[in-house]
C-alpha cells in the first residue's frame, strides 16, 4: 500500500500550512473544550479565561520541553545544524519531555492560582491523549515515527522526501505512528467513559501515564527510529519507571477506591455535650 502522504496542506504563493501545525491547533481547542466541560462539572474554580490562559501556558511549555528533550538526545546532529532546533514544523517533539514540561507549569499554575493540582489533572487526562492521536496523525502525513520494514498487508510504503521513504524506499514498513494513534483513541475512550466514577483524586491522570507507557512501549518496539539511552530505547527505560513509581504509588494510596470521608468532607472535631463544663474556680 502506498500512503498518499504530504506534510503540507495547503500552499498559497509564499504561506504553507502543514499538517502537523494544523493538527496542534485542532488538539489545543478540542481539549480545551473538553478540559471546560470537566472544569465545570467539578466545580474547579477557574474561569474560561483562566482555563484558555491555563492550557496556553501548559501547551506551550509542553511544545518546548518536548522540543528540548528530542534535541538533547539528538545533540550530535543539531549542534551541527543549529537552525533546525526551532524547526518543530519537521516533526521532532518527544512526548515525554512534553509531560515534564506542561506537568511543570502546570503545577506553577495551579499553586498560584490555588487550585487543586490532582483535580486539575484528573480533568486534562482525557484531553492529552486525545491531543496526542492528533498529533499522531500529523506524524502520518510528514511520514515519520515509522516502523520496520514488514510483510504483513498493512504494510504502507511512504513516498521518497519523507522520512520513512528515505529511509526504506519503496520496502513496505509498519505504520507505528497510526498504531500509536489508535492506541491512543482507545486510552481517550477508557477515560472518558469512567470519569465521572468516584474514585480519589489523581487516578485519572496517573492511569493515564500508566495506560501510555504500556502503549508507547508497544509502538516502540515496532519503531525504526527512536530515541536510545545507550542501547536501550529511551522509551522503553522511562516507561518502565513510570509505571512502576506510579503504580506503586496507586496501590500505596488506593486510590481507585472512593475517598476516605475524613478526607472528603473534612473532620469536624467533637466536644462532648453530655456533661456541663466545670465552673470556673
Amino acid at each position: 500500500m502506498v500512503a498518499p502522504v504530504h506534510p503540507v496542506l495547503i500552499q498559497i504563493g509564499p504561506i504553507t500550512i502543514r499538517w502537523y501545525g494544523v493538527m496542534y491547533v485542532i488538539a489545543f481547542f478540542v481539549g480545551g473544550w473538553l478540559l471546560g466541560k470537566e472544569i465545570r462539572r467539578k466545580g474547579l474554580p477557574l474561569s474560561d479565561e483562566q482555563r484558555w490562559d491555563f492550557l496556553a501556558i501548559v501547551y506551550l511549555c509542553g511544545i518546548l520541553g518536548a522540543r528540548i528533550y528530542y534535541v538533547a538526545f539528538n545533540w550530535p546532529y543539531y549542534a551541527g545544524h543549529p537552525l533546525e532546533i526551532p524547526a518543530i514544523w519537521h516533526g521532532g517533539l518527544a512526548i515525554h519531555g512534553g509531560l515534564i514540561g506542561g506537568a511543570l507549569s502546570g503545577w506553577w499554575y495551579v499553586v498560584r492560582h490555588r487550585v487543586p493540582f490532582w483535580k486539575l489533572a484528573d480533568a486534562g487526562a482525557p484531553s492529552i491523549i486525545l491531543g496526542q492521536a492528533f498529533g499522531r496523525w500529523g506524524n502520518f502525513m510528514n511520514g515519520e515515527i515509522h516502523g520496520y520494514p514488514t510483510a504483513m498487508p498493512w504494510g504502507i510504503v511512504f513516498p521518497p522526501g519523507s522520512p520513512a521513504g528515505d529511509q526504506f524506499g519503496q520496502v513496505p514498513v509498519h505504520p507505528a505512528m497510526l498504531y500509536e494513534l489508535g492506541l491512543n483513541l482507545l486510552i481517550f475512550a477508557l477515560l472518558w467513559s469512567i470519569r465521572t466514577r468516584p474514585f480519589q483524586d489523581g487516578f485519572l491522570f496517573l492511569s493515564y501515564l500508566v495506560l501510555y507507557s504500556i502503549d508507547r512501549s508497544i509502538v516502540s518496539s515496532f519503531r525504526a527510529e527512536d530515541l536510545m539511552i545507550g542501547p536501550i530505547r529511551a522509551p522503553h527505560a522511562v516507561s518502565v519507571v513510570l509505571v512502576l513509581l506510579v503504580g506503586w504509588y496507586m496501590i500505596r494510596k488506593r486510590l481507585w477506591g472512593p475517598p476516605p470521608r475524613g478526607l472528603s468532607r473534612g473532620r469536624k472535631s467533637h466536644v462532648p455535650t453530655s456533661r456541663k463544663p466545670s465552673p470556673a474556680p
